[in-house]
């Protein structure tokens, strides 16, 4: 039974634009084309996660949302600000979060100023109100006792949470994972995850690579596929995992299961 459509003159439905919209994005090195043609959209507090064999691309594509990697063509639209040459990197960074893969905290600072130090510096938070902050979110991932230990005294679990409260202290909208499970355990891995759905429930939009299938098909609202700079599917993670829509993906997906 089809529904009955609208009157004439009857309010549609809102719709709410996305958190992301990607138009036509290409990046080049030279005549290489690392990125070509893309386009996706991602909606508000999505979790999406980016697969594909090594060299497809996966790390530049979300480097270019803050600009670490800047595009070379079409275009990049964040929380409806357009993305380019002339916007602000402060601006840009403090909207949008990262986690490297290796994290990249300080190692002369303590966990508790490693969180403190950019909002300080960047968004003029007093000293007082960055420390009550970052108390917040370094219990919000799991790890309030470590705030006056250094990196190295941290596990490689520990330092990646260090990393994400890190970045959340910044208040952002939009956070980015490289590879956030690398050389991680199991019970880790599983608090990467409880992390990502908490932020997700908060309106916070996320972007991960990896290449953990598992982490993927938990975490994923949709799985991008890319390979040689392209996106071959966006689907539910389900639908990927069980029934790909094209032979490249079902290859990908044999080789990992096999290794």
């Amino acid at each position: 039974m089809q529904p009955n459509p609208l009157p004439h003159g009857s309010p549609q439905p809102a719709q709410h634009p996305p958190m992301i919209a990607v138009h036509n994005m290409s990046k080049l090195y030279g005549e290489f084309v690392a990125l070509d043609r893309l386009n996706f959209d991602v909606q508000r507090g999505e979790k999406i996660v980016v697969l594909g064999p090594s060299g497809s691309g996966k790390s530049t594509l979300i480097r270019t949302f803050n600009r670490i990697e800047p595009h070379d063509s079409g275009s990049i639209i964040i929380d409806g600000k357009i993305i380019n040459e002339k916007t602000s990197l402060t601006e840009l960074r403090c909207m949008v979060g990262m986690v490297f893969q290796n994290y990249n905290l300080f190692p002369h600072l303590s966990v508790l100023d490693n969180c403190t130090l950019a909002p300080q510096l960047v968004r003029n938070v007093a000293r007082k109100d960055a420390q009550e902050m970052a108390h917040n979110f370094l219990k919000q991932v799991g790890i309030p006792e470590q705030a006056h230990k250094y990196p190295i005294q941290l596990s490689g679990g520990q330092q990646q949470r260090v990393a994400i409260a890190r970045a959340l202290c910044m208040q952002p909208e939009v956070m980015l994972f490289d590879e956030p499970t690398a050389a991680l355990d199991p019970e880790a891995i599983t608090g990467v995850v409880s992390i990502m759905d908490t932020l997700a429930e908060q309106g916070i939009t996320t972007l991960c690579v990896t290449h953990e299938m598992a982490f993927s098909r938990r975490i994923a609202d949709k799985i991008v596929f890319m390979d040689q700079g392209r996106i071959l599917e966006i689907t539910p993670p389900e639908q990927f995992f069980t029934a790909p829509q094209t032979e490249r993906a079902q290859n990908f997906l044999n080789q990992m299961i096999r290794y």
